[in-house]
């Protein structure tokens, strides 16, 4: 009897799932294994909105699993040291999982690959997994990837996409292999109050609900903050429990200008991808460096702190930053802003604000959060890196009754209309009923001022 594992990563779901199709075909079982992988937690990326999803998705695979006769097998420490534990035990040849981009998982795959080798096992490494379209597939003349979306979209969108793949019926799994307990979030703490629910489950319940009553107005609304008309599938991007591909396929199949717009922003994710492939460093160095003379987390202290908190006295910024710290979740033009905010009016250094990010978003993705901040900065892929989101005009334009501002700034609740973006104009009763918000902590014409002159200077 041949036994597979296959080894789940960043592709916690059943349906569309090509490593565990491969490793079923013409097996009689497999062992489906996730690794609570140690290296992880000393890299600081295991931050509890990530932990409490992750622990969803893991119960939830996990009963998906036993319908089909099946179970997750869950051990923690060293990734190849358990992954090889667990094919001795389960006398497997063959290893299979999904291709990964980030250098410290390109770093694990190598080591696994050399170890299963010694061992006399396989390791089957599986493309179109978390992505829609594999890193290096679609390349430039004149390099190893793409710099700029707009020409590597039309190459993306060219691409013949593989076929969906159905959740297989049946999943045989040798007895002898024991499993740690599952991870529960119960057992957290730190945790946003109003974290999303996580899972395969509830992933494809939301991609149905979407897909059937919101992708149609995506175009015409996927900036409006109040109206909060995004997919909010991010997360279970971010985490496989849905599959892109498979995203692509339906959106398509729903048709018209908000599905393309919506398949628009899976190809940007794609794109982040193939960038952070071919250039791994840039998840913590400059991608173009511009030599900025950033103001550090010692010399700028009181304002990233009155950032992080949402106390910058400008509405939209604190609103998104409050969204932020009760949801694990940010509206995406939310991030752009905020980001500019902090990099370009505050001249912070863009790592300081992506390190936050990547403590809260239960969505923290190196590839997406490190590559839309050094867009945000100017030192990434942007075609116009000297470009400022002023927050009064992002306000107006896409909060433009305030709506937004006050579900996340109460303090400024009795603020009517679009005054509320801009409260340290008020004069009288109207000044007195907004106690408590603070005044901006810079000027946005200063702020300008000194991220042009630093850019010139740089």
């Amino acid at each position: 009897m041949y036994v597979s594992v296959v080894l789940f990563t960043a592709d916690l779901r059943l349906h569309d799932h090509p490593p565990l199709r491969a490793a079923l075909d013409g097996r009689r079982e497999v062992v489906p294994l996730f690794v609570r992988d140690s290296g992880v937690a000393e890299a600081g990326f295991a931050a509890p909105n990530r932990l409490a999803f992750l622990a969803d998705c893991l119960h939830d695979l996990d009963a998906g699993l036993r319908r089909r006769g099946g179970r997750l097998v869950v051990r923690s420490g060293d990734v190849v040291a358990r992954v090889c534990e667990v094919a001795a035990e389960a006398e497997a040849d063959e290893v299979h999982m999904a291709a990964d981009v980030s250098a410290y998982a390109r770093l694990r795959e190598r080591r696994l690959r050399r170890a299963l080798e010694a061992d006399g096992r396989r390791l089957h490494v599986h493309e179109s997994v978390t992505t829609a379209v594999p890193p290096g597939l679609v390349t430039p003349a004149s390099s190893d990837h793409f710099a700029v979306f707009t020409p590597y979209f039309r190459q993306w969108t060219g691409q013949r996409l593989r076929d969906v793949l159905d959740a297989p019926r049946s999943v045989g799994v040798p007895a002898g292999v024991g499993s740690e307990e599952l991870p529960s979030r119960t057992s957290l703490r730190d945790l946003s109050p109003a974290l999303a629910a996580g899972g395969e489950t509830e992933g494809r319940r939301r991609a149905t609900a979407w897909l059937r009553s919101g992708v149609a107005a995506y175009e015409d609304r996927h900036d409006d903050l109040a109206g909060d008309a995004t997919s909010r599938l991010s997360p279970h991007l971010h985490f496989g429990t849905l599959s892109p591909v498979e995203l692509v396929h339906r959106a398509r199949r729903s048709g018209g200008s908000g599905a393309e717009a919506f398949v628009r922003q899976v190809a940007w994710r794609d794109f982040h991808r193939q960038v952070l492939a071919a250039r791994p460093a840039a998840g913590t160095a400059d991608y173009r460096t511009k030599h900025d003379r950033w103001r550090s987390e010692r010399t700028a202290s009181a304002d990233i702190e009155a950032w992080r908190e949402g106390r910058t006295g400008y509405p939209v910024v604190d609103a998104a930053m409050r969204q932020l710290l009760h949801e694990g979740w940010m509206h995406n033009r939310a991030r752009l802003l905020t980001a500019s905010f902090l990099a370009k009016t505050l001249y912070v250094d863009w790592r300081i604000g992506a390190r936050h990010f990547l403590e809260l978003l239960v969505d923290g993705d190196l590839a997406n959060n490190q590559l839309n901040w050094q867009w945000v900065a100017g030192t990434g892929t942007d075609t116009r890196p000297k470009r400022v989101l002023n927050p009064v005009t992002q306000g107006r334009r896409h909060d433009p009754d305030g709506a937004y501002v006050r579900r996340w700034v109460p303090e400024l609740k009795g603020v009517a209309g679009a005054a509320v973006h801009e409260p340290w104009k008020l004069r009288g009763a109207d000044r007195s009923g907004v106690e408590g918000y603070p005044d901006p902590i810079v000027d946005l014409a200063e702020g300008l001022a000194r991220f042009r002159r630093a850019r010139d200077r740089g």
